[in-house]
């Protein structure tokens, strides 16, 4: 090798998926069922083994904050470190609360899923995040403890109370698959509990439009913690674990609160939305069919869970009104982003009406992409 040539890097990359959520939002919490499928957004993982004890950590999104520390210092770091950095450092303690050696590591972050989109970018960065330190640190670590990781890092070290939806989604969808998943089964048993279901729209023509409408959201922002005690409460008032354990609607005439009658409605009817589409889709049904019961679970989460909001409404009823067969929020609501189920003829013509739309009422930056089921979390090759 001469002097002018460059020495190769040395560094490995691994990627993990943002995702949309189908049908099933604000579920997985209440151990209920889910329907997501990975999304071609990524964040990607370049990662390396140093030959020192200290941990460095840095992003392409945020060049002027990168953190450096040792890796003994992890666990009792999360208040001296950039808020972006939180999620990395969350899964290495984590890791390292586990038993597990996490020495030397070398981590740069290039994070190609929007932030505050209603798309997992969180997920995505903690589950880009646990496959890189498995491969180079703990490589005999399953995929449902890589999901448990991962969630653990946002609750405990970042302090979002999320589910394990978009971990899951993250670490097990596959290409050209809705992952259908009973959250209590999938927690409670070694295996089980999931289920890919096949999801080509292409084969009939069809495509699955998000649009980021630009109103950021934050998870760890009080109304996603609120919906999760009012999702508690509602199951201790009917005797119950988990809002799960209700079988039907008919079942909650023992909540006289307003609120909490309605926040429990959106939760077990959502389950059912759930058992339908993943029933249509496991029986081969045309898509289309999926349409109607989008709708409804967006009139749920606007009327009943109260997560949607004017700009998400707005989006919403565009598409409808441009020949979408269905179309809702995604994500925890409060802001982020929208699905529409169009035919690929129209698929143009309905995402330049919401784009208009959106315009007119002050949201010019909204962006447009389409939903194509791909692959979880791994190395890239």
């Amino acid at each position: 090798m001469t002097g002018s040539e460059e020495r190769p890097d040395p560094r490995r990359a691994w990627s993990a998926p943002g995702r949309v959520n189908l049908i099933g939002e604000h579920t997985d919490y209440n151990d209920g069922f889910v329907l997501p499928i990975a999304i071609p957004l990524a964040v990607t993982c370049r990662g390396v083994r140093n030959a020192g004890e200290r941990v460095r950590v840095r992003s392409r999104q945020r060049p002027d904050e990168p953190v450096q520390l040792p890796a003994a210092d992890l666990a009792a770091a999360r208040d001296r470190v950039p808020a972006w950095a939180r999620y990395p450092l969350g899964v290495l303690a984590e890791f390292g609360r586990r038993g597990h050696r996490i020495e030397g590591l070398d981590l740069e972050f290039d994070g190609a899923v929007p932030a505050g989109a209603g798309l997992s970018s969180s997920a995505a960065l903690c589950c880009a995040t646990a496959v890189t330190v498995r491969d180079l640190c703990a490589p005999a670590t399953g995929d449902r403890e890589l999901i448990d990781i991962a969630r653990a890092a946002e609750n405990d070290y970042v302090g979002a109370p999320t589910g394990i939806l978009d971990h899951a989604a993250s670490i097990l969808c596959t290409a050209g698959h809705a992952l259908f998943l009973d959250v209590r089964a999938f927690q409670r048993a070694e295996t089980g509990g999931c289920e890919q279901l096949p999801f080509d729209l292409a084969a009939t023509d069809l495509r699955l439009l998000v649009v980021d409408t630009g109103q950021a959201h934050e998870h760890a922002d009080g109304g996603y913690a609120t919906r999760r005690a009012e999702c508690a409460e509602a199951a201790a008032e009917l005797g119950v674990a988990t809002l799960r354990d209700i079988g039907g609607v008919d079942e909650l005439t023992g909540l006289a609160d307003p609120v909490l009658y309605r926040r429990a409605h959106h939760v077990v009817s959502e389950n059912e939305r759930v058992r339908r589409v993943a029933a249509l889709l496991r029986d081969g049904a045309d898509p289309r069919a999926i349409g109607p019961v989008l709708s409804e679970g967006h009139a749920s989460l606007r009327d009943d869970f109260a997560v949607s909001t004017e700009v998400l409404d707005t989006a919403v009823d565009t598409a409808q009104a441009a020949g979408a067969y269905g179309a809702r929020m995604v994500g925890g609501g409060f802001g982020g982003s929208i699905i529409a189920l169009v035919d690929t003829a129209d698929a143009e013509r309905v995402g330049e009406a919401v784009r208009q739309r959106l315009a007119e009422i002050g949201y010019d930056r909204s962006r447009m992409f389409e939903a194509i089921a791909g692959p979880g979390a791994g190395p890239l090759r």
